[in-house]
């Protein structure tokens, strides 16, 4: 089992930045990749950014030039850095992470950011 725990979360203003962090801990020494979703009131989940456990990282769209995942292996921590907010990027983010050893995924609790215009 793995558990995510998020945080960092908040309201800011628009334009406004925030980083999110997600610990993992338990079998996460077969996590291959770690992500970050988000879900807006009223809409699905939806991808914002991938990261393996090698570095490779992937952005929807909608976050390219935005936003940054990293991955700190040593802290079994992985980044979310959000710059440039907008009132459209208010959601739950929600921590994700595959595990090779099950072939599970495992969410976190999530984690509120509010944009305000």
């Amino acid at each position: 089992q793995v558990q995510l725990v998020e945080s960092g979360g908040g309201l800011v203003q628009a334009g406004g930045s925030l980083r999110l962090s997600c610990a993992a801990s338990g079998s996460i020494f077969n996590i291959r990749a770690m992500g970050w979703y988000r879900q807006a009131a009223g809409k699905q989940r939806e991808l914002v950014a991938l990261i393996s456990s090698s570095g490779t990282t992937n952005y929807v769209d909608s976050a390219k030039g935005r936003c940054t995942i990293s991955r700190d292996n040593a802290k079994n921590t992985v980044y979310l850095q959000m710059t440039s907010l907008k009132p459209e990027d208010t959601a739950v983010y929600f921590c994700w992470a595959y595990s090779a050893y099950n072939n599970n995924a495992y969410w976190g609790q999530g984690t509120q950011v509010t944009v305000s215009s």
